[in-house]
């Protein structure tokens, strides 16, 4: 089943299973409210690190586990800053990252909707994390539907997403209602 993101797993009626739920960190500022935007979008990598699109603070962020207790670390974006800048650390801005995917070497890509409807790319350089744009033209509120390369691709709302082996993206194009694939093309996208 297809609700704002790439899939829902469902249980068949009848069947009973028994689930322990713990909280492992809050982030200020996150949606609760049915009636606000969607967020935030949630990934692990390899190492259980936990990665976060934090919609509402335009923030990307990590949860590391460190024994008993997890650590959250802003990685890019500027909580209260919404914009489409790509750059590095806390210099990118985001306008509402919703879904996010971590490929095998660690690189994150995030749905920025908003007023941005563009694919990015969030990359660990050093002890950095760099902000680019994939796909999409920033500052298109209404969006649009165009395949195309880079910026001439258009996007309304993009909000799940997920990587392949292969490095190929998957979105879920929510207000158009259909799922995309993004793929790497040299050094286009």
């Amino acid at each position: 089943m297809l609700i704002c993101g790439l899939f829902v797993a469902s249980v068949a009626p009848g069947q009973s299973q028994s689930y322990t739920w713990t909280t492992i960190a809050t982030l200020p500022g996150t949606t609760t409210s049915p009636n606000q935007v969607p967020g935030p979008g949630i990934a692990v990598d390899s190492a259980g690190n936990l990665y976060v699109a934090d919609t509402d603070n335009t923030t990307i962020r990590r949860i590391t586990p460190c024994g008993a207790n997890w650590v959250v670390t802003t990685l890019a974006g500027l909580a209260g800053s919404a914009g489409s800048a790509d750059g590095t650390n806390s210099r990118a801005r985001f306008s509402a990252p919703c879904g996010i995917a971590v490929d095998a070497a660690g690189n994150l890509y995030v749905t920025d909707s908003g007023n941005n409807n563009t694919i990015r790319k969030v990359a660990p350089v050093g002890t950095n994390w760099v902000v680019t744009t994939l796909a999409g033209l920033a500052g298109q509120f209404m969006g649009g539907k165009a395949d195309g390369t880079n910026s001439n691709a258009r996007f309304s709302w993009p909000f799940g997403i997920a990587v392949d082996g292969s490095g190929n993206l998957y979105v879920a194009d929510s207000e158009n209602q259909i799922i995309r694939r993004v793929m790497p093309a040299g050094t286009n996208w």
